[in-house]
């Protein structure tokens, strides 16, 4: 993302980031798959996919990926820790669309988010990573020996951070955060967006379910409350430039929740959806009984828990000025990068980076006749040309739509050039609920459901126009959708669902902002100077955040301090810089794991091009990446590895 992927199942209802909406950084789809009411169908279906992967790595000379059927014991075991995991996390098995048949009520059920709830989860983390730690990888097939792998790798970290003594951690996910509510996490923006974003609304069972899952959501934000007492009671209180932001945010769903207003998106949402399909039923009523008699009340006392909070609150940004912060930190960063590097290393890399990039940009801005100032000043010079910009107004968000599909029509036709195997791409652009916008990113996108039932998304936010530019969009949607988060979740949907669930930020985030470069290749801006610079500032933009999140959380910056560095020495805008910097303050770590993942990425193609020579191609090259799944790094190693002796013959 100028956000995050979200297609995560270990994610919070509705966020995909990464959801991210896992989430960063959810929603899109790969060629249809049945799903049969009961769990051996499930594996006949994951079965009947990989073989189709198997074809196309047959057809790359790849390890062929299913061919052999795996020991039923590992296959079980996989099987039945992802049905574990989405009991816990229901609204993960909507997204998915794997709430049918035998499962069918997990659509009725939101997740636990109480201190039980989260207890619950890293029990069965624990239990499961036992188990799979005891089985044998002798004899397996890749793709159940990479889904072993992956599932250790996600679990052990994860059990690190339910270690620490507050934060809301995901299993394999990239929304880590120390803060249970804030301006960009809690059930308060998650499940109205999921509700109407992938709750479906086909039958009057549906209809019901959404009531049900209306009629839980007090329980949930309560649970998120109790949480946040606890953690105020242990010294941990957010920064209060977030927490203003937050209370100004949950103030305005209350009032739009008020009995005045109809109950507001809750509401209306079930109300046009059932109109819409012709199912009868005092659907609106309903739903607006439970809105203003008990979501909205409860949703007061956890805006009064925010505001008595606030009283309390400091300016200090980082995590370094938390008790436990700099643990929280090493462990966040760690779970982000999917490596060891410290912060120092971090910022060094960021500054490095940053130098040699705009290294590229000055002679293109030379040439476009900005010749004075820093690299930084000239990009804010030419973010302010009237010519790049779209009108602050209802017309010019309807341009930024109509200019991201005119990119999408584009960048699919060039697919073929990048990819030996194609996926649909399937997506929809939807513009961020308003009551999220303020405290969102620019962006974020990722898959829908496995049987593509539920498309892929690309979400934008439009609270302002002032966030997009016409050189800045293209590489956005290269990131956020084709062939970045959504194109990618398609072929990870395709492997075991445990691995369709799991999602390693330095992966996700590192593809998205490899699809930047894929589309620079790919000649998306031959002849644009002004765009090529637009995708050279995206990287510069990933670069700087490996200095700002470290300077935050572990130099003590302030978050003046960072907004002026990161919009003085990138150029960017000061409203999109300034939700940057603050996504940074409540997602520590998150934002490193760009850079990183994608400079990865590239390391092992150089490799790659360099152990095979004239054998070398970038569609067999790519498609290994993504067909290898969503992967901690140290396992893309190993997966390239695999393709490159797999070419040698």
């Amino acid at each position: 993302m100028h956000g995050c992927s979200i297609s995560e199942a270990f994610l919070p209802v509705g966020t995909t980031c990464a959801a991210a909406l896992t989430a960063s950084d959810r929603w899109d789809s790969v060629p249809p798959m049945t799903h049969a009411p009961n769990a051996s169908a499930l594996s006949l279906t994951r079965r009947e996919a990989m073989a189709g992967l198997a074809a196309g790595a047959a057809a790359l000379g790849l390890p062929a990926r299913g061919a052999a059927a795996a020991p039923a014991p590992a296959a079980a075991l996989l099987d039945d820790a992802a049905w574990r995991v989405l009991a816990l996390k229901p609204e993960s098995a909507t997204s998915l669309g794997l709430d049918t048949g035998a499962h069918a009520a997990l659509r009725g059920v939101l997740e636990d988010r109480s201190a039980a709830g989260q207890a619950a989860v890293a029990a069965l983390v624990r239990a499961d990573l036992a188990r799979v730690e005891a089985a044998s990888a002798a004899g397996l097939d890749p793709v159940t020996r990479t889904s072993l792998a992956v599932v250790k790798s996600a679990y052990r970290t994860a059990l690190d951070g339910f270690a620490l003594p507050y934060g809301d951690v995901t299993v394999g996910g990239w929304r880590n955060t120390p803060y249970v509510v804030i301006q960009n996490v809690g059930a308060y923006l998650d499940v109205p967006r999921f509700l109407d974003s992938d709750h479906p609304i086909n039958t009057a069972a549906d209809a019901e379910a959404y009531l049900a899952r209306l009629g839980q959501f007090p329980a949930v934000l309560e649970g998120e409350t109790e949480r946040l007492r606890a953690a105020a009671a242990g010294g941990l209180i957010a920064p209060s430039f977030l927490l203003d932001k937050a209370i100004r945010q949950m103030g305005a769903s209350l009032s739009a929740m008020g009995a005045q207003r109809g109950g507001g998106g809750l509401v209306e949402s079930l109300e046009r959806r059932t109109r819409e399909k012709g199912i009868a039923g005092d659907w609106g009523a309903r739903a607006r009984d439970i809105v203003t008699t008990k979501v909205a009340p409860t949703l007061e006392r956890q805006l009064a828990e925010l505001i008595a909070q606030r009283k309390r609150a400091v300016p200090d940004a980082g995590m370094h000025q938390r008790p436990g912060g700099d643990a929280f930190y090493a462990w966040a960063l760690r779970a982000s990068t999917t490596t060891r590097m410290t912060p120092d290393e971090i910022h060094k890399l960021g500054l490095e980076s940053l130098a040699e990039l705009q290294g590229r940009m000055n002679p293109i801005l030379r040439k476009l006749g900005y010749t004075s100032g820093t690299v930084g000043e000239r990009m804010t010079a030419l973010g302010q040309d009237p010519r790049f910009q779209f009108p602050d107004n209802d017309e010019g968000r309807a341009q930024i739509i109509a200019f991201i599909q005119k990119r999408l029509t584009y960048i699919r036709a060039q697919m073929p050039r990048a990819f030996s195997r194609l996926v649909r791409g399937n997506l929809e652009v939807r513009r961020l609920p308003l009551a999220e916008e303020p405290g969102a990113p620019g962006a974020y996108g990722g898959p829908g459901s496995i049987d593509g039932t539920i498309p892929g998304k690309m979400w934008i936010n439009l609270g302002t126009t002032r966030l997009h530019s016409t050189y800045s969009l293209p590489t956005l949607v290269h990131h956020e959708a084709i062939p970045g988060h959504v194109w990618q979740g398609e072929y990870s949907n395709q492997l075991p669902t445990i691995r369709a669930m799991l999602a390693f930020n330095a992966y996700s985030e590192g593809w998205a902002l490899y699809s930047e470069t894929l589309g620079d290749e790919l000649g998306a801006y031959e002849g644009d100077p002004v765009g090529q610079l637009g995708y050279l500032q995206s990287i510069a933009f990933r670069a700087c955040r490996l200095v700002v999140d470290t300077g935050l959380h572990a130099r003590q910056w302030t978050r003046e301090q960072a907004i002026d560095w990161f919009a003085s020495t990138n150029g960017s805008g000061r409203d999109e810089v300034t939700s940057e910097i603050e996504r940074y303050c409540s997602w520590p770590g998150q934002a490193c794991g760009y850079f990183i993942g994608r400079s990865e990425i590239l390391r092992q193609r150089a490799r790659a091009q360099a152990a095979l020579g004239a054998a070398y191609d970038l569609r067999d090259y790519n498609t290994a990446v993504v067909e290898g799944g969503n992967v901690p790094l140290d396992v893309l190693a190993a997966n390239i590895d695999a393709y490159i002796a797999a070419k040698k013959g």
